[in-house]
Order: structure tokens, then sequence, then C-alpha cells
């Protein structure tokens, strides 16, 4: 009979635990998991949706954010609805599903917190990071001559996109391959030039330079032949031309000396 009684008990527990979400009035959720980041000066909006079964009552929101570089982080509340909120900086909209904060600055970063509360107390939360957007700097170029590759660093831009140049001009597939990320460059020729690494975001871009050994330039012993044939043709042309125009004065005199003795007496 106590087997059969608790039994019964778990059964209802388990019960009750899967059914638990399911009876839950309030939920809030970001729109985009992954973490915001903002520009200095524009304006931070930070989006959810809230899910609530009784739309007749107005819930309870309350925004709160952890600042990221403050010596000693503390939850510290932004904004209220509906309640007016603390700050000329702050709106919301839609209910307090939207938050916005204008002139974003350094202090602005951090983990930001909604707090839904429905008319009988029940309380869904979440959670979203928000970062500065910050430029690129500090790229530099590391070269493994083991491995024929050249790897590029930045220091804490955000966002950072990467390109080559060699020789200040686009690095193509006969270079060798690049990374998934263009980050790496293996060279699979001779290391030899001037290769760039260009780092971009939409703040502007920086870059660094690695100089090997000159490169030997296709083609141009040809191109030296040929100008040497050139001018060497232009110099025996110029030499005939000479020789005929002295033989033809030669032969101007000769005539000349001839008509003066068969001349009378």
């Amino acid at each position: 009979m106590e087997l059969k009684t608790q039994s019964s008990l778990w059964t209802c527990f388990l019960m009750l635990g899967l059914l638990s979400p399911l009876c839950q009035s309030v939920s809030v959720h970001f729109l985009s998991p992954k973490p915001l980041y903002v520009v200095q000066g524009d304006t931070l909006i930070l989006r959810t949706e809230i899910d609530i079964r009784t739309k007749e009552v107005v819930p309870t929101v309350i925004w709160e954010y952890v600042p990221t570089h403050a010596k000693h982080p503390t939850r510290v509340k932004v904004a209220e609805y509906p309640e007016q909120s603390p700050s000329g900086r702050v709106t919301m909209e839609e209910q307090g599903a939207v938050l916005k904060i204008t002139n974003f600055g350094p202090g602005d970063s951090g983990v930001y917190a909604i707090n839904v509360t429905d008319h009988v107390g029940q309380v869904a939360s979440a959670q979203h990071v928000v970062e500065e957007y910050l430029p690129v700097h500090h790229v530099s170029v590391m070269v493994n001559v083991s491995h024929t590759s050249l790897h590029c660093m930045e220091a804490w831009g955000t966002e950072p996109v990467f390109s080559w140049l060699h020789d200040n001009a686009k690095a193509d597939g006969s270079l060798g391959q690049l990374s998934a990320d263009n980050s790496t460059l293996y060279v699979t020729s001779r290391l030899c030039g001037q290769f760039t690494c260009v780092v971009r975001n939409k703040l502007g871009h920086c870059s660094a330079s690695h100089n090997s050994e000159p490169c030997e330039r296709k083609g141009i012993g040809g191109t030296v032949a040929v100008v040497c044939l050139f001018l060497l043709l232009i110099s025996a042309g110029a030499l005939l031309f000479l020789l005929w125009r002295r033989r033809q004065i030669y032969r101007t005199r000769g005539e000349r000396l001839r008509e003066a003795y068969d001349g009378p007496l």
C-alpha cells in the first residue's frame, strides 16, 4: 500500500514539473541572442517580445543592467514601466518591451536584464550583452618561416574584416591559401615582396606590412632582350646609312675629277 502511495506521489510531482512551463502565464525573450555592439553617440535599442496570457492586465516591466567597466559591478535600475524612466536619455516603447538609450557611451556597456511581472506575481526574465563598437587598432603581421605563413593580428576592434595585399596589389590564389577568417595567409610560392594586411570595420581601417626580399619580375629578361635587339637594329641601320652616304660622296667626287681631266687642255 505504501509503495502504491509513493508511486502516485512521484507521478503527481512529475506531472506538475512537466505542466509548470505550460501553466506559466508570462514569458519574455530578446529577438536576437547575439551580443549587441553600439557605436559611441548612437542610440541603443533593445527589443524583446513579452508573451502574457492575460492581455487585459498590463504587466510591470523593470529594466536593469550591470556595468561592464565598473570597479564593483552592481545591478542598476534603468527604467520601469508603467512608471517614468529615471533618465532623460531613456525611453520605452510597446509597454516596456523596447528600451532605447540615446547618446550611447562606454559607461552604458554591460549586461541588460528585463524582468516582467504579471498580475499574479509570476516573474519572467531575460538578459542581453551590450558592448561599445570599437575601431580597429594596433594591427601587426607575424611570420612563421617554417610553415611559410603570415598571420595578421588586431588588438580590440569590433567585427574585424581581414584582407591581404602583395606589392600593393590584391593577393590572389597564385600566392597561396587564406584561412576561414582571412587572418592567415599560407604562402605556397616563394616568400618575397611586400605583404600588407588590411583590417577594416565600419569605423575605419588599419594596416601593417612585412617586407621580404624583392621578387623577380616575370618576363623582364625577354623585355630587355627585345629592347637590346631593337637598339642593335637601329645602330646597324644608322651604320649602313653612314657607309652608303660616304660611298655616295666618294663617287660624286670621282665623277667631278674625271670630268675635269676629260676637258680641253
